[in-house]
């Protein structure tokens, strides 16, 4: 344990009365709502939208332009949130995300749409680390559990209501309604806040200096990256002028980034999160994290329907079951860290995770739909017992004035690894498929000829095999993090008394 940390970088965290605490929670939840159900409710209104607007060509750019901005500007926000609060950067993010809804609801066409969409995304970057950060404000250590089990209960519902509220919407209203469904959510949202989020007074400090060169750095440079990692093999090869002219200028971007940093007063990105042990492991941990989400998320509603040959909605099922597992588990975690610890908490989930994802190839083909049903339900199991201590044990060995930044470096870690993720895996795959039906294109467009009854057993098994790839390839991110958590971890997180 560590010793309690002056008021000035410590602080008490802000525990309100019970009404007015409860009060902010439903608006933390609400606004986390807003932030789940997006990219599920817009996907289900694909077709609708190109039917509309056009710009099939370009219209995966509403999902990658608002990833890119959620994910850059993280870091950002969080720094922010130390430096002037909480609630003013929750607020604004809050504002900007329901202009972009606003605008994407009015969108004349697909480049507006996609433009306002990243418009979105700027603000849902504010949304997602400042109320992960807020709930570590408004609870003791030993309340946390409880608060973050809500937030992923939040995912959980969203995840599984999500699909039917944009089918319903799209079938009996207009697919600008899913924008406009954002606005009476997140107004009362922001009124709860505003009426009810008040944080404490701190002792009296000099004036914050905004690092806005590094802000600006720090956005460019990862939206050069995540722009690369996200178009490479889709929108041309990797091995093509457009791939090595962006990442030859991200990693330029990079040395600026670390030259910007090194001489800034108070860095967007200060480098004490990779220099304290506990910080950095998590970081790597999640990382991993975000780059083993990937086979299930993206690959698992695939298998389903062309190999075990399930309709889509039962293609759904099988998925969504590990979102059921994950926050129970999530919930129960408290009684295991409080035993073992954070670390051994962690590394006992993330190493049942591994095995869970390296016995999916081993199913027998093509199988029956139990089967990776039941793998997903354990899989769930397994993360809430990965995920949730790391964040709670991050948050509890920071102080108030370094929560924010703490946090935001744990969640852009995770959203990194699951971009670096969707491109990796998306290789592997597809150069499985080629290998298999000698070069016969890549998994979506096998995909749509077996959909359409024009594919071959061949096909089917080829599918099976790239998708059994890509679980090996998340069980080996698994042990990677396993690993970070076991050499770069200490045994015991240095816990700050509140």
């Amino acid at each position: 344990m560590g010793s309690t940390t002056p008021a000035t970088r410590g602080g008490a965290a802000p525990h309100a009365g019970t009404g007015r605490r409860a009060a902010v929670v439903a608006a933390l939840m609400l606004t986390m709502a807003l932030a789940a159900l997006d990219a599920i409710i817009v996907s289900t209104a694909v077709p609708q939208i190109v039917g509309d607007l056009g710009g099939f060509s370009v219209f995966s750019w509403l999902f990658s332009g608002y990833l890119l901005a959620v994910t850059v500007t993280l870091p950002v926000y969080g720094r922010l949130s130390d430096a002037f609060g909480r609630k003013p950067v929750l607020v604004a993010g809050a504002s900007l995300f329901l202009l972009g809804s606003l605008l994407c609801a009015a969108a004349w066409n697909m480049g507006a749409l996609i433009a306002f969409r990243i418009l979105q995304g700027l603000g849902g970057g504010a949304l997602q680390g400042t109320v992960q950060t807020l709930a570590a404000d408004l609870y003791p250590l030993e309340e946390r559990p409880r608060i973050q089990a809500k937030l992923s209960t939040v995912w959980a519902v969203s995840a599984i209501g999500g699909p039917g509220l944009g089918g319903v919407l799209v079938a009996y209203a207009d697919w600008r309604w899913i924008f406009l469904v954002n606005v009476p959510i997140g107004a009362v949202a922001l009124w709860l806040i505003v009426r009810h989020l008040h944080e404490p007074e701190r002792e009296a400090a000099p004036r914050a200096r905004v690092d806005w060169a590094g802000a600006v750095a720090v956005f460019v440079c990862g939206g050069v990256l995540l722009t690369a990692l996200v178009q490479g093999g889709v929108a041309w090869p990797w091995l093509s002028r457009p791939s090595a002219a962006l990442f030859g200028t991200g990693l330029v971007l990079v040395a600026v980034v670390v030259a910007v940093e090194r001489r800034a007063a108070e860095p967007i990105i200060p480098g004490w999160v990779w220099r304290r042990r506990t910080i950095a492991a998590v970081n790597l941990a999640l990382a991993a994290l975000g780059l083993l989400m990937v086979a299930p998320t993206v690959f698992l509603p695939t298998y389903a329907q062309s190999v075990l040959g399930l309709a889509p909605v039962a293609a759904g099922f099988v998925l969504t079951v590990w979102t059921v597992s994950w926050p129970v588990s999530a919930a129960l975690s408290q009684h295991v860290y409080r035993r073992i610890g954070f670390r051994n908490t962690a590394m006992l989930g993330i190493g049942a995770a591994a095995l869970i994802l390296f016995a999916f190839p081993f199913l027998p083909y093509p199988g029956s739909a139990w089967q990776p049903t039941l793998l997903m339900l354990l899989l769930g199991a397994a993360l809430g017992l990965f995920q949730l201590p790391l964040i709670v044990g991050v948050q509890s060995t920071v102080g108030w004035t370094e929560r924010g930044t703490a946090t935001a470096s744990v969640l852009f870690c995770r959203q990194t690894g699951q971009t670096i993720g969707a491109s990796v895996f998306g290789a592997v795959a597809n150069g499985v498929l080629a290998s298999r039906l000698g070069g016969a294109g890549d998994l979506d467009s096998v995909t749509r000829a077996w959909e359409s009854g024009a594919a071959p057993e061949a096909a089917r098994r080829a599918i099976a095999d790239a998708v059994h790839a890509v679980y090996l390839g998340a069980s080996c991110a698994a042990a990677l993090a396993f690993l970070a958590l076991l050499f770069v971890a200490p045994r015991r997180f240095p816990i700050l008394k509140d």
